[in-house]
C-alpha cells in the first residue's frame, strides 16, 4: 500500500501539544519542516506512528508505502528529500534497497533513515558501508525521530546548496573560458591580419590558408580541439612579415638572391616575436620564416607553440631543398607539411603584386606536380580528397579581386 499525503489535519490539541514539547519542534527552518518525508515499512502501525510524530513536529509532505517492492520505484518518481527505510521486510529488504538507490547517482546524497527492531552489531554495519546516514531503533521513539531527521535534513541542506554553488562556479568558469577563448582567437587574427596587411589589402589569406589547414588536417584524422588549433596557429605563419621591409616584400618585380635571401628569414621572425629575443639577438635574425618561428615559439600557449613551429617549417620541402633550415621529409613537422601546401595553394590562386590569381585548375596541376618533392604526399592527397571543401572555402573567403 502507498500513499502520499501533503496536508493531513491536526487537532487544536494535537497543535498545542506539540508547540509545548521539548522534542515536537526541533528547528525553526520552516524550509526543513516542508521537506517531503517518505517512509517505507511493511508494517501500517510503523508507517502511522512515524507519519504522526513528525506532523506533531510541524513536517507535511509525506509518501509512505508497505511495499518494499515499490520503494525504489517511489523515491524515482515522488523525489522525496528524506527517507525512512525499514530494514526486515518481505520480498526486498531495506538493505537491498539502499544498495540500489547508492548505486544511483541522483540518490548518492539522499538521507537514509533506517528503522530496525535488530541490535544486531553485523546489519548496522552492513546499512553503513552502503551508506546509511543514521539508525532508529524500533518503536520509535518521538524524542529522537525528529532531532535526527532535522540533523539529516540539514546536512542535505548544506550539501545541495554547496552542489549549487559549485554549479554556479562551473558554469562561471565555462563562461568566462568561453570568452577568453574568443578573445585569444581575435587577438591571434588580429596579429596575423597585422602582418597580412603588408602586402595583401584584404587580409583574408591568413583567414584562408587557417581554413585550408583546418580542411587538410581533418581528412588526415585531427579531431576537436587540435583542428581548432592549427586553423588558428596557420593563420600566424607568416607573422614574420613584420620584419621584412616594404622595398622586398611588396616588390612587383622577381627578387633579387639577396633580396630572396632576406625575405627567406620571415620564417625566422615568426619565431622570434613570441621568443622575446634580446636585442643584439634579433638584428641577427632579419628573415620572415626564422622571425615568425622565434615570435611563437617560447610561449604557454599550446596555439602560439604549434604556430612557432609551423612559422619555422611551412617553407621546408618534402625533398629538403626548402628554407631556412634544409630539412627533408617527416623531419619536417606535420603541421608544418599541411600548411605548406595550404600557403602555396592560396598563394597561386589569389592575386599578389608580382602576379595575378591563377585558374583553380592550374593550380591543382602545379600542386600535383610538387608531390614527393615539395610535398607531402599523404597531405597532398588529403589536400585532393577535400578539394571540394577547398574550392568551397576558396570563393566564401574570396578577396572580390
Amino acid at each position: 500500500m502507498t500513499t502520499t499525503d501533503s496536508q493531513p489535519k491536526q487537532s487544536a490539541e494535537a497543535a498545542s501539544a506539540a508547540r509545548s514539547s521539548d522534542w515536537a519542534i526541533a528547528s525553526n527552518d520552516e524550509s526543513l519542516r516542508a521537506s517531503k518525508v517518505m517512509i517505507v515499512d511493511d508494517e501500517p502501525i510503523n508507517v502511522k506512528l512515524a507519519q504522526k510524530y513528525l506532523s506533531l513536529g510541524g513536517y507535511h509532505k509525506f509518501v509512505t508505502t508497505t511495499e518494499s517492492r515499490d520503494a525504489v520505484a517511489l523515491v524515482n518518481s515522488e523525489q522525496p528529500d528524506v527517507l525512512l527505510l525499514d530494514i526486515m521486510m518481505p520480498h526486498v529488504s531495506g538493505l537491498d534497497i539502499l544498495a540500489t538507490l547508492r548505486a544511483d547517482k541522483p540518490w548518492a546524497q539522499l538521507p537514509i533513515v533506517i528503522l530496525t527492531a535488530s541490535n544486531d552489531a553485523e546489519t548496522k554495519r552492513r546499512a553503513l558501508e552502503l551508506g546509511a546516514s543514521d539508525f532508529l531503533s524500533k518503536p520509535v521513539d518521538p524524542s529522537e525521530l525528529i532531532p535526527r531527521i532535522h540533523n539529516v535534513l540539514t546536512v542535505k541542506k548544506h550539501y545541495d546548496h554547496l552542489q549549487h554553488y559549485s554549479h554556479q562556479l562551473e558554469s562561471e568558469v565555462l563562461e568566462r573560458t568561453a570568452e577568453l577563448a574568443k578573445s585569444r582567437q581575435e587577438v591571434i587574427q588580429c596579429l596575423a591580419r597585422a602582418a597580412d596587411f603588408r602586402d595583401d589589402d584584404t587580409g583574408r589569406h591568413v583567414l584562408r590558408v587557417g581554413r585550408y589547414a583546418r580542411l587538410i588536417a581533418e581528412q588526415m584524422g585531427w579531431s576537436g580541439d587540435a583542428l581548432n588549433m592549427i586553423e588558428q596557429a596557420a593563420q600566424l605563419h607568416d607573422i614574420g612579415k613584420i620584419g621584412i621591409p616594404d622595398s622586398i616584400l611588396l616588390k612587383p618585380g622577381k627578387l633579387t638572391e639577396d633580396e630572396f635571401s632576406v625575405m627567406k628569414n620571415h620564417s625566422v621572425y615568426g619565431q622570434a616575436i613570441t621568443q622575446g629575443l634580446p636585442d643584439h639577438e634579433m638584428n641577427l635574425l632579419r628573415g620572415h620564416a626564422e622571425l615568425g618561428s622565434q615570435l611563437l615559439a617560447k610561449s604557454d600557449s599550446p596555439i602560439l607553440a604549434m604556430a612557432a613551429v609551423i612559422s619555422i617549417s611551412h617553407h621546408e620541402r618534402w625533398d629538403g631543398g626548402g628554407y631556412p633550415r634544409g630539412v627533408a621529409g617527416e623531419a619536417i613537422p606535420l603541421e608544418g607539411r599541411i600548411t605548406a601546401v595550404a600557403d602555396v595553394f592560396d598563394a597561386l590562386s589569389s592575386k599578389r603584386p608580382y602576379k595575378p590569381a591563377f585558374p583553380l585548375e592550374e593550380c591543382f596541376r602545379i600542386l600535383e606536380e610538387g608531390r614527393g618533392t615539395h610535398f607531402d604526399p599523404r597531405v597532398l592527397d588529403a589536400f585532393f580528397a577535400c578539394e571540394q571543401e577547398i574550392v568551397n572555402t576558396h570563393f566564401l573567403l574570396t578577396d572580390g579581386e
